[in-house]
């Protein structure tokens, strides 16, 4: 059977009615829903209006032979099988039909089981690519179309702002944390240019030593150096009429930063060992978990490259400052990786939402969906629960500190936000909370004044 819920459905075509109702007769009795058609232009009609899992249909017959009827099964139902049913001066004719996307031949006279047999595997095969194809469509939602999930105010702001952006072709800086989804932003600004039909290409600018992106970035002419045995083209020619997005550009050293400055300014690329530029269209997009300004004042960075490339900087917040985009999230993985490991888990328990809330995830929402793809793979039943989480998440005795706003946070930033936590988790009892952070209630009661943490 093809599908539990649904009969699974045969067409059968033969023009010899003796040989149609015995076939008929057979798959009746294996539970398969049968049509048979003893007319070849009645079984493209049948075609037409209804869809079968399986078409059985012989070669040979008057007006409309087999080998139409497997092209117009073919054109109208991709993922469904045909199996052709020829005499014996027919077979080399029936491979020829193979070879044009039929499943297999019977040759008649047929033996039961061998028509049994044959059918069972055609309707697996069926199956299988319908599954799949089913598959596609439900990773298309969650990973085509550069989809970003998100209710918070300050991300649709950024994005309403990306998306102008997007229209223009100017070069476009995004920074974040790691883990908060600056790729997935590049290919929402590359799918709303004028560049979307072009293609995106992308580089981490950190993977590679400096000789070797410098390679892969520009390209290389046959013998440029030992084992160049033929032309390469770079990611900046191969990216022409489209985006390419450079990825962690902070880790670009000094003097691949010159050439990439050069690329930008006058529009054109060198291979390695070339001697004529190559002109090249293509917007940039870069990409870096630093704060790209005190980079240039560090000297890390190049001041012109800078200018050139942050035509306009997005910055995507972290996750621990868009808590109320967690449960969309969290529901957004928990189907994408129920589809991913056939698993029908589709809740999560209360106490594990509550215990995400709480958590500052300092790998952002690359973190949380590898919470949550965990959380799916060990799933026995329906619902992700508290046991199916890491160890250290478990027991929720913990607290994050972060960078804010790009720099490191003070020791009284420190202080404060510890003892801000360990209130909290008190419910605000201070005697209990002095005794947890190992002080007397009045030294407590000086810092609560001090940070001003009352009301």
């Amino acid at each position: 059977m093809v599908t539990n819920d649904e009969p699974t459905r045969i067409l059968v075509v033969d023009d010899e009615e003796i040989a149609l109702n015995n076939l008929k007769h057979v798959l009746k009795k294996e539970g398969y829903e049968v049509t048979a058609s003893q007319s070849g232009p009645r079984a493209l009609y049948l075609l037409e209006e209804n869809m079968f899992d399986l078409v059985l249909t012989d070669l040979k017959m008057e007006k409309v032979g087999g080998m139409q009827i497997l092209k117009r099964t073919r054109e109208l139902y991709p993922d469904t099988e045909v199996i052709m049913i020829t005499g014996y001066a027919t077979v080399d004719s029936a491979i020829e039909a193979m070879k044009g996307g039929a499943y297999h031949y019977i040759a008649k006279p047929y033996k039961l089981d061998e028509v049994r047999k044959v059918v069972r595997e055609a309707l697996e095969k069926t199956r299988l690519k319908r599954e799949n194809s089913r598959l596609r469509e439900h990773l298309k939602a969650f990973q085509g179309d550069a989809r970003i999930i998100t209710d918070n105010p300050g991300m649709k702001k950024l994005l309403a702002t990306a998306g102008q952006v997007a229209t223009s072709d100017s070069n476009v800086v995004i920074c974040g944390e790691s883990g908060t989804g600056k790729e997935l932003l590049a290919q929402f600004v590359h799918s709303c240019s004028n560049r979307r039909n072009g293609p995106l290409l992308s580089v981490n600018c950190g993977a590679f030593q400096e000789d070797l992106l410098a390679n892969e970035l520009f390209g290389h002419e046959k013998g440029a150096f030992t084992g160049a045995v033929e032309m390469k083209k770079g990611l900046v020619e191969m990216a022409d009429g489209g985006t390419l997005f450079l990825d962690e550009i902070t880790e670009m050293s000094p003097a691949m930063q010159v050439k990439l400055l050069r690329v930008i300014q006058e529009k054109e690329v060198m291979h390695l060992g070339g001697v004529s530029p190559i002109k090249v269209n293509v917007r940039f997009l870069a990409a870096t978990n630093r704060n790209l300004q005190e980079e240039v004042k560090l000297g890390h960075f190049r001041q012109d490259l800078f200018f050139r490339i942050n035509v306009v900087a997005l910055h995507i917040p972290p996750l621990a400052e868009r808590k109320d985009d967690l449960p969309l999230l969290i529901q957004h993985f928990i189907r994408k990786y129920g589809v991913l490991m056939h698993k029908e888990v589709r809740n999560i328990e209360p106490e594990v939402v509550d215990i995400l809330l709480r958590y500052d995830f300092p790998g952002n929402v690359r973190e949380l969906e590898n919470i949550i793809e965990r959380g799916v793979a060990l799933a026995s039943g329906d619902t992700i629960e508290v046991g199916h989480l890491p160890e250290d998440l478990r027991d929720a005795s913990f607290h994050t500190f972060r960078r804010k706003s790009g720099g490191i946070p003070s020791l009284a930033d420190q202080e404060r936000a510890y003892i801000e936590w360990v209130l909290r988790e008190h419910g605000d009892n201070k005697s209990l909370a002095a005794q947890v952070l190992g002080i007397d209630r009045v030294s407590l009661w000086r810092k609560i004044k001090k940070y001003e943490l009352e009301g």
